[in-house]
C-alpha cells in the first residue's frame, strides 16, 4: 500500500518514490504527496520526474477500485514507466494550496451553521456545503461571520483516534453523506483550535488565517429542507 505522506503534512510538495504497479488506470507508488480524490476534494495533479529528467504529467489522482490506494493517472500510451523505477512525485502546489484553503474554509462554514451537513464539494477557488435546515441563513450576516472566524487565525492540528473512540463520539461526524473510514484501526481528525473538530481525510492549511478573505456567492434552495451555501475567494 502507498504511504500517504499528505496525511501528516499537507505542505509537502514532492517526494522520492518507487513504482509499485502500472495499470490502465495509472501508476501506483510506494509513497506519495498526491492527494487522492475523496470527501469532496479533487485529486492532485502534477508530474512524475524520471531519473533521466523526463517528466510525465499526472492529470488526476484517484482511488484504486479494490484497495483504495492512490493511483496517479497518466497517459497509458506514452508514460513508459515500469515496476521498480524511481521517480520524483511533484504536485501542482499552487492548485493544491488553493484547494487546501477552500477545504479549510468549509470547516469554518460548518462551525458557524448549526445544522447537519448533507453534502459538499471543493473545487479550485469555489466550494459548497449542503445543510439540512428549513430556513436559509441571512447571506450578509453569514458572510460577516465566516470572515470573522477565519480572521481569528486559529491553528490546525491533526489527531488520530481509534475506531472505538470514533464510535463513542458520534457528535464528531458533521457530514451525513460521508462516513469516516473505519475498520482500518484509526480515524484522522482535523482540529481547528476552538472552531471545528471532525473526521476528515483532506488537506488543510496550518491556521485559519491562511484561508484569506472569502464571500458567500449564493444560497440556494435544493429541497424542502436542504440549503446549499456556495463560497468563493473574495
Amino acid at each position: 500500500m502507498t504511504v500517504k505522506l499528505y496525511q501528516e503534512d499537507g505542505y509537502l510538495t514532492e517526494c522520492e518514490s518507487t513504482v509499485l504497479a502500472v495499470s490502465e488506470l495509472g501508476v501506483l507508488l510506494d509513497q506519495s504527496v498526491f492527494y487522492c480524490q475523496g470527501g469532496g476534494q479533487p485529486g492532485d495533479i502534477g508530474r512524475l520526474i524520471c531519473e533521466d529528467g523526463r517528466q510525465i504529467e499526472v492529470t488526476d489522482t484517484v482511488a484504486d477500485r479494490e484497495t483504495g490506494a492512490p493511483v496517479h493517472v497518466v497517459d497509458p500510451n506514452s508514460h513508459g514507466l515500469r515496476v521498480g523505477q524511481s521517480v520524483v512525485a511533484r504536485i501542482d502546489w499552487d492548485r493544491r494550496y488553493r484547494l487546501m484553503r477552500m477545504h479549510s474554509c468549509m470547516h469554518m462554514l460548518c462551525a458557524i451553521i448549526d445544522a447537519p451537513v448533507t453534502g459538499g464539494s471543493v473545487s479550485d477557488g469555489r466550494a459548497r456545503l449542503d445543510f439540512d435546515m428549513p430556513t436559509p441563513p441571512d447571506k450578509e450576516s453569514l458572510n460577516a461571520q465566516l470572515n470573522e472566524v477565519i480572521q481569528k487565525d486559529r491553528p490546525m492540528t491533526i489527531q488520530w483516534i481509534t475506531d472505538a473512540e470514533m464510535q463513542s463520539q458520534p457528535e464528531l461526524v458533521r457530514t451525513l453523506s460521508v462516513s469516516p473510514p473505519e475498520g482500518q484501526g484509526r480515524v484522522r481528525l482535523i482540529d481547528f483550535d476552538g472552531i471545528d473538530r471532525q473526521p476528515c481525510g483532506g488537506t488543510h492549511v496550518r491556521s485559519s488565517g491562511e484561508i484569506g478573505a472569502v464571500r458567500i456567492a449564493k444560497i440556494e434552495k435544493k429541497g424542502k429542507l436542504n440549503r446549499r451555501v456556495i463560497v468563493e475567494f473574495a
